[in-house]
């Protein structure tokens, strides 16, 4: 794999390559070229990832309603359905698409059927009502969603219908990733790393509290790339651990600091089609991509409440064509880039 070429000494800067014009042009919406150009790394470099939208609300993503609820909304002045997001946190893209998001201010789980153009929204499922929605994660008809406080994984199907809740070994779940049969959860409390089998049985368990390779202090997020390969944001170590698929530590991203390369609050974690490495910082506002190895390639955002800007954004999640879905929390919102450049 040809990795992106990587920063120069200012962060922003990317060794010259040949021109992509064509490729920045493929995907890009309507709504993209009419509020925003923006890339980066800027001009004359060439670009690697592109601003496309942001969604406020879910008839940004494109759903609709029904001519019944529409009248309805309009006759009472409410916004039924479409309600505006107080606090998007967590957040998953499925094998086909469709989004899938937790609101930690309205502590409602959501997910937008992309074919059906239908959105769901649940504050509670089966009487079971979200006490704090962190993590979401979606596999096959099954939506798994880690409650810091209810201290489970709760599961259920696209129609709400409670299958099972996931409440042993766990003290405070904050994150999930979903490879082959085998679910992953980061414990914040427990400093560890868990795993079971997509019905809520119990495998494993890795990790505890320290500061040595494979240890944690207090974990939140946790993606899995292509080949299983499990990236592990241990939060206050400010890092990000790699681990095989089996939970054994392989390496490193990053330390603590405040320059390229670094972290200060690392928060989600996704991983592209190309294996390069996405890495949220909270204290920064930024987005910071790296090769496998650790190289630190590219970083995009600034504190801001415009376009490509951020307020404490949590979460991050990567599409099969490479649309990257941002949670960017106090700015009620929700930011979708793509990446445009080569491998």
């Amino acid at each position: 794999m040809r990795p992106i070429i990587p920063y120069s000494i200012k962060l922003r800067r990317l060794a010259p390559v040949i021109p992509l014009l064509a490729a920045v042009c493929i995907g890009w919406s309507a709504e993209a070229q009419t509020n925003s150009n923006r890339v980066w790394p800027e001009p004359p470099d060439a670009p690697r990832i592109v601003y496309i939208r942001s969604l406020l609300q879910p008839s940004d993503a494109g759903a609709t309603q029904s001519g019944f609820r529409r009248f309805a909304n309009w006759l009472n002045g409410g916004s039924k359905g479409n309600e505006a997001f107080s606090k998007p946190f967590g957040i998953a893209v499925d094998d086909l698409g469709n989004l899938c998001l937790t609101d930690t201010g309205a502590n409602t789980v959501s997910l937008y059927d992309e074919q059906k153009k239908q959105w769901h929204r649940w504050e509670e499922i089966n009487k079971v009502r979200f006490s704090a929605p962190v993590a979401i994660a979606k596999k096959g008809g099954n939506i798994f969603v880690a409650d810091s406080g209810l201290a489970a994984i709760v599961v259920f199907d696209a129609s709400g219908k409670l299958l099972f809740r996931i409440d042993h070994n766990l003290e405070r779940p904050s994150g999930l990733a979903i490879h082959g049969n085998r679910l992953w959860v980061t414990d914040s409390q427990q400093h560890c790393v868990a795993g079971f089998d997509l019905r809520g049985k119990f495998i494993s368990k890795f990790g505890k509290r320290g500061t040595g390779q494979g240890e944690f202090n207090f974990p939140t997020h946790i993606a899995a790339d292509s080949e299983g390969r499990l990236y592990v944001t241990d939060s206050m170590n400010n890092r990000v651990q790699v681990f095989d698929p089996e939970g054994r530590f392989q390496s490193q991203i990053g330390s603590v600091g405040d320059g390229p390369g670094y972290f200060s609050r690392p928060k989600g974690v996704a991983v592209d089609s190309f294996g390069h490495v996405y890495v949220i910082d909270a204290l920064f506002n930024n987005i910071q991509i790296f090769d496998h190895t650790g190289r630190l390639l590219l970083d995009f955002g600034e504190p801001g409440s415009g376009v490509g800007e951020f307020s404490l954004p949590n979460g991050i999640a990567i599409s099969h064509d490479n649309q990257i879905f941002v949670s960017d929390g106090y700015n009620h919102r929700v930011q979708v880039f793509r990446y445009v450049g080569q491998q």
